[in-house]
């Protein structure tokens, strides 16, 4: 062959995988935009960093070894196993070239488009201190929820094993920051834990003295609900043990203690439930507010790019009282439900996009055993009934029903004995001599600077890249 051949040949670059359309994040959101898209039979392809759909409103029930990891999880390619024309690809995206319609992934490979649907959420936002996140880990992937049980539980054996009246008080004593539905979710279940399920395992020290501190900077607590429904859960929380702390910021997080409004609390654990940002992702496509959140049209269609479409906590889309919706599931479930069915009619027939619309289905958070409060409109419930009601709709919403009956089963268990199932302390944590010099691992942390390897390479002026180091509720879990 001639020399020339030989070098045309290997100079000339192998096409591109390309997709009609490519869904990052197969969260809520993106999980019901590829089910539409894979029922219209159109080429689709599924990015993510995991290879598991999460049903975050559960995980706190994972870190207070209420269930297992795997009771709150299914694997993305058997959720969309039966649509054909769905591809799965496991990775995770650093780049989007919206001129070239081309996106990068940290291993290299690289993707071209037509339409591109962005639903990759959200990670924690620590209000400009990321280094506190080494004290003080969120909630939001798998990995969190076993950090969090496994510190958890390592605070009673710590406490059990020293001998030191202060460091023992120290050991038992846990804060939460922030009072959203996730902190005082996380107040509950620990304070539950500590009086019931563990009151009876130990020898050197009572679990049920275990101090429980929630901090919330504004006003009250659940500040998306009623004051009606803050006051009960505050009430509730209270009740059990909580002391709860509103009105006052915290300043500082460290080792071994916090300081709030000056005060400096000596903690065992400190836990983040205070706010989220969005994945930088989002800015790749335009301006973003102060949670990295990008403004969507009617139609969840990004202002100013062409076929590109943003959902869920990474969106700003406003309701019809003029406010951004909340980063609830149900939202990001409604906007995948919605952008799929109206993507798939404009792709297959031309029909323009339709304008979404958000249906409240309520707002519910659970305070603890029997007690729960769920508003919709006017309707203002708490107490037993809504305890319930939250129990069957989150078993319902659960994907598969192998985990709505396992998840059924272990919540009856567990409410006729107190026992939970789940104790188990992660092989992968490692005793140190002082574990309060010990933070968490560096490739554990949301907001770690990226490897100089993890950066991509840009290919010219129209590429924009970022690392993606944070994930949503789920989207690109």
């Amino acid at each position: 062959m001639d020399p020339k051949t030989i070098e045309t040949i290997a100079d000339d670059p192998a096409p591109l995988p390309s997709s009609e359309v490519v869904v990052i994040g197969a969260g809520f959101g993106g999980l019901e935009v590829a089910k539409a898209l894979g029922r219209a039979g159109i080429d689709t392809m599924v990015i993510d960093r995991h290879n598991h759909h999460l049903f975050q409103p559960l995980l706190y029930q994972v870190a207070t070894a209420a269930l297992s990891a795997t009771d709150v999880a299914e694997p993305i390619r058997k959720v969309l196993r039966r649509q054909k024309s769905v591809q799965v690809l496991f990775g995770e995206v650093t780049g989007i070239d919206t001129e070239a319609r081309e996106i990068r992934m940290s291993c290299g490979h690289r993707v071209r488009y037509r339409y591109l649907v962005l639903a990759s959420g959200a990670g924690h936002g620590y209000f400009g201190h990321d280094e506190w996140a080494q004290w003080a880990p969120g909630l939001k992937t798998i990995e969190d929820a076993r950090h969090i049980r496994s510190q958890l539980l390592l605070t009673f054996e710590r406490a059990e094993r020293t001998t030191d009246p202060a460091e023992r008080e120290r050991l038992l004593s846990v804060a939460i920051i922030g009072g959203g539905p996730t902190g005082v979710e996380l107040a509950g279940a620990i304070a539950e834990l500590s009086r019931y399920t563990l009151a009876r395992d130990f020898r050197s020290i009572d679990p049920q003295a275990t101090r429980i501190t929630l901090v919330e900077a504004g006003p009250r607590l659940l500040s998306a609900f009623s004051e009606e429904s803050s006051d009960y859960a505050r009430v509730r929380l209270e009740r059990l043990g909580v002391r709860v702390r509103t009105g006052n910021a915290v300043e500082h997080v460290g080792p071994t203690s916090i300081n709030v409004a000056g005060q400096d609390l000596p903690v065992g654990l400190v836990i983040w439930a205070a706010g989220v940002t969005a994945s930088p992702l989002a800015g790749q496509l335009g301006e973003t507010d102060r949670a990295g959140r990008i403004a969507v049209d009617r139609t969840l269609a990004v202002p100013g790019q062409e076929n590109v479409f943003a959902l869920g906590d990474l969106a700003v889309f406003s309701g019809e009282d003029g406010k951004p919706l909340p980063g609830l599931a149900q939202v990001a479930k409604q906007q995948g439900v919605h952008l799929g069915r109206s993507l798939a009619a404009h792709i297959a027939s031309g029909e323009p996009l339709r304008p979404f619309r958000y249906d409240s289905r309520g707002n519910t958070a659970i305070v603890g055993r029997h007690a729960a409060v769920f508003e919709q409109g006017r309707l203002k419930v708490k107490g037993w009934f809504a305890w319930f009601a939250w129990a069957v709709i989150h078993v319902y919403l659960l994907v598969g029903f192998q985990h709505r009956f396992l998840v059924s089963m272990q919540w009856l268990w567990r409410y006729l004995t107190y026992d939970r199932g789940a104790r188990l302390i992660a092989g992968d944590f490692v005793e140190v001599p002082d574990p309060a010099t010990a933070p968490l691992p560096p490739d554990r942390l949301r907001h770690r600077p990226p490897a100089q390897d993890d950066l991509p390479r840009p290919r010219g002026s129209a590429q924009t890249t970022a690392r993606l180091a944070t994930t949503r509720k789920g989207e690109q879990t």
